[in-house]
């Protein structure tokens, strides 16, 4: 079984073999200060089964009173007495998505998560950053669903002809490029974890602060790895239903996949072996004890790497925030400054990420006018934003934001022979490990700091259809390999065999399209439903067991 080099990035240009330490790209929860009622949908689908109870019971009426003799009459069953179907009924209305079950409702909830709901509360003065993780976990899809089929890690210019089509060029590459968004996540992670501590240390809120510090390190573990667990025993479920029995053939076939192919976990001969394999591939997942490339993978999903990362990095933040607490602002400014330079030093560029997150939090609540507000003063600049345009600054920082962007754009392969960036490959520090995550780390920091003075960015982000992206992305990320080497693998093997063929390249790249119009819905929808069925529910008994453990 074959697959790219770990050492590439969203995709290599050769196939090579692929081991649970493969390259693949993650993300993780970081949940920021817009809100939701999980119990929206639930209360929709009750309201349903009331009005479907009354339409039956009139219906039994009617029907009790009409004019047919009563030898011929069929007793009436009331409905909610089938058990069965009043089940069936319910699981038809929870499958459905999120942002479609409360449409049936007579009154649906304001505070649906619907993308066109016309009732949506105002988004929080950070909400932006749940937008951009959604659309970041959306380009990591991408990327791993693309990379199977095409060249997406060299950029434009480089080597044969195919690098210089136009979705090859830096920024239009990033909505495929799956490396430059995992430091997008490292980013907002370290930025939404220490916004809540250092407001409270800069309001000398000990306390509160000390209360706050034991919840985040208390949930960390459960919120990121139980979810995964549970996806993962998904896996061991699908490999036992034969479902990637079912797509094995294709998935290592090099006239389908002709760039990567993913490792597609073997099926074990009893269940208990299966079971088994996985509780030793959890036990190593939870891999927080050193720093080595790429520890902790699994192969029942080898995108679930940085997750490991995440909780590692976590601590440590955590770490420096308690040693930081009751330092001046200036002084914690200097201190985590110099602890940045030391990790970026060491080669520790999540570390980086991380620590950058904090300091543009740190800013941030630096530019409020008064930390009685306990808001920051995005909602101020939009005003003035709407009244008077960008001004000089917002030009400034729409300059930086470009600049991210274009960083970000690193190709992951061959960046020093490739138009643009030799120069800038040409500095970077030798000692500097992953090469092609180096101004991609830079181009994130850059990019996430511009939008946080940018409202008319902002807007984007603040979107109904990105905002939904940003409450389902660990799901989307979670579940996206899985539906991919089943539902999405056997999708296109009956495109190509049925519909367009694989003689020609616009053959190829058709049913690759075609396929795509399924498969993306597809990943969305089993996001959602796991967003509801499993992730959420998570956060809530995170807080119940820390509620029940604590003093």
């Amino acid at each position: 079984m074959t697959i790219m080099n770990g050492g590439g990035g969203g995709g290599g240009h050769r196939i090579v073999t692929l081991s649970p330490s493969s390259w693949h790209t993650s993300l993780s929860p970081t949940s920021t200060t817009s809100t939701y009622d999980e119990e929206s949908n639930s209360s929709s689908s009750s309201r349903l089964i009331r009005q479907l109870d009354e339409h039956f019971d009139k219906f039994n009426r009617s029907s009790s009173d009409t004019d047919v003799e009563s030898s011929t009459r069929v007793p009436v069953v009331p409905w909610r007495s089938t058990v069965l179907l009043s089940l069936i009924f319910r699981l038809g209305i929870f499958l459905l998505p999120s942002f479609v079950s409360p449409r049936f409702s007579r009154t649906p909830s304001s505070s649906s998560p619907s993308p066109t709901s016309g009732r949506r509360m105002r988004p929080g003065p950070t909400a932006y950053l749940d937008g951009m993780r959604g659309l970041a976990a959306l380009f990591v899809f991408f990327c791993h669903h693309s990379y199977t089929s095409f060249v997406v890690a060299q950029g434009y210019g480089y080597g044969e002809s195919s690098n210089y089509h136009f979705l090859k060029l830096p920024i239009v590459r990033l909505w495929y490029q799956g490396p430059p968004m995992v430091c997008v996540f490292f980013v907002i992670s370290g930025y939404a974890l220490s916004l809540k501590p250092l407001r409270l240390s800069r309001s000398r809120n000990f306390e509160g602060f000390s209360a706050t510090m034991s919840s985040f390190v208390f949930r960390r573990g459960l919120r990121l790895f139980l979810p995964t667990a549970i996806s993962t025993l998904m896996v061991v479920v699908l490999l036992r239903l034969g479902a990637y029995e079912w797509t094995r053939d294709f998935a290592n076939d090099p006239d389908y996949h002709r760039n990567v192919r993913e490792i597609h976990y073997r099926r074990f001969d009893t269940l208990g072996e299966q079971v088994w394999d996985w509780v030793g591939n959890m036990w190593r997942f939870v891999h927080i004890w050193d720093w080595a490339k790429f520890g902790g993978s699994t192969g029942y999903d080898p995108h679930l790497w940085t997750i490991p990362v995440e909780f590692r990095a976590s601590m440590m933040l955590f770490l420096v925030l308690l040693g930081t607490a009751r330092l001046r602002t200036a002084w914690r400014v200097v201190t985590v400054l110099g602890a940045l330079g030391f990790v970026y030093r060491s080669d520790r560029w999540e570390m980086v990420l991380f620590l950058a997150g904090m300091i543009l939090a740190e800013l941030d609540l630096m530019r409020s006018n008064s930390e009685r507000k306990q808001a920051l003063p995005i909602q101020e600049e939009t005003e003035k934003e709407e009244r008077g345009g960008l001004g000089w600054k917002g030009v400034w920082w729409v300059v930086i934001g470009v600049m991210g962007l274009y960083l970000m754009s690193q190709p992951d392969e061959f960046g020093e022979e490739t138009p643009g960036w030799v120069t800038l490959s040409s500095v970077i520090p030798e000692w500097w490990s992953d090469k092609y995550r180096y101004w991609q780390s830079w181009g994130a920091i850059l990019f996430v700091l511009a939008v946080g003075r940018l409202p008319g960015w902002q807007r984007v982000f603040n979107g109904g259809s990105v905002q939904y992206l940003g409450k389902i992305s660990y799901s989307l990320y979670l579940v996206h390999g899985p539906v991919l080497h089943t539902v999405g693998y056997a999708t296109e093997r009956w495109v190509w065999t049925n519909i367009t063929g694989i003689e020609t390249e616009p053959a190829y790249n058709a049913g690759f399209a075609l396929a795509a119009v399924v498969i993306v819905p597809m990943v969305i929808w089993a996001a959602d439903v796991f967003w509801r069925a499993v992730d959420a529910p998570v956060v809530r008994f995170a807080k119940w067991v820390e509620g029940r453990c604590s003093i």
